[in-house]
């Protein structure tokens, strides 16, 4: 059953292919040096209500969901710049991105750490829930001038509280569609993490994420593997029609489909942040389209 973020990804995509536009001199390269080109649309947004099932997962795919979630605790519940330090909790695609001295430059978890961004936020959840100004911001401009190293890409999330519900919304200034920060990708399941995390420190439950990145795009070398996306994306939903033909029934509409998968943390409402660990959560009805794909990334 194809989720939200499946039909998410299949629009996105396609939105790509039909009107984005090719990039001019590139930063990121590819092993072998050639420039790593991309294809973009600016303005992409994505919008999901945990507290009625719709947990943002791709399954066109398999995705490492665990790995995006442990990523998370090195930028925010353990925060860490140290390669090593993310290496230990099971983080290892950041090796690339070694300033040379063995970490990502003063980036993520090391912003996190230094203006103690988290426990100010579930601070002032506790103390002001109705106070609009609960911004967490990874791009420091004092911290950017002071090493080399990636600017943030996931960067901005701003909390609100409505009633007993916690929702967030995060801002990526730039995203690769297919590796990372497309519907149901990495950066969308371990950002929905955080809003359970957040949520269960403060005693509220997971209410609605919004994603909004500024630009997302396609690498060159990703198009066939966009392509194979496409592909897998129709046969499940012939799949679908077929089944519900089957049944006697009109296909699925967007309203009506199933919310599954689902991720769950198990910890009761009002839980230290510091002690939740990977264990306590669950994926729930997760069977993605395999084989894995693979894809060469621009550095």
């Amino acid at each position: 059953m194809m989720t939200k973020a499946d039909r998410y990804l299949v629009n996105d995509i396609q939105n790509i292919l039909e009107n984005g536009y090719m990039d001019e001199n590139p930063r990121p390269k590819y092993e072998d040096g050639t420039p790593a080109h991309t294809i973009s649309v600016n303005h992409v947004m994505r919008k999901y209500d945990l507290s009625k099932g719709e947990f943002p997962v791709c399954t066109l795919r398999p995705q490492a969901w665990k790995t995006g979630i442990r990523e998370i605790f090195t930028i925010y519940q353990h925060p860490t710049n140290v390669l090593s330090e993310m290496r230990a909790q099971g983080v290892t695609w950041w090796d690339p991105w070694d300033i040379g001295d063995g970490t990502i430059g003063q980036r993520y978890g090391a912003t996190v750490r230094r203006y103690d961004l988290i426990h100010n936020l579930i601070d002032d959840i506790k103390k002001d829930p109705y106070g609009r100004r609960k911004v967490v911001s990874l791009w420091q401009e004092t911290d950017l001038r002071e090493t080399p190293g990636l600017a943030p890409c996931a960067f901005l999330t701003m909390w609100n509280v409505r009633g007993e519900y916690l929702d967030m919304s995060m801002i990526q200034r730039s995203g690769d569609m297919l590796t990372a920060s497309g519907a149901g990708g990495i950066n969308e399941i371990q950002y929905a993490a955080l809003l359970m995390m957040v949520a269960c420190a403060t005693g509220k439950d997971p209410g609605v994420f919004t994603h909004f990145v500024a630009n997302e795009q396609i690498y060159d070398r990703h198009m066939d593997n966009a392509q194979e996306l496409l592909r897998r994306a129709k046969t499940l939903s012939k799949s679908e029609e077929d089944t519900a033909a089957n049944r006697g029934k009109a296909p699925l509409s967007e309203a009506g489909q199933s919310q599954h998968p689902v991720l769950i943390l198990n910890r009761e409402k009002g839980c230290s942040f510091e002690d939740i660990t990977i264990a306590d959560f669950e994926m729930k009805d997760y069977s993605p389209v395999k084989p894995q794909l693979t894809f060469e990334l621009g550095i």
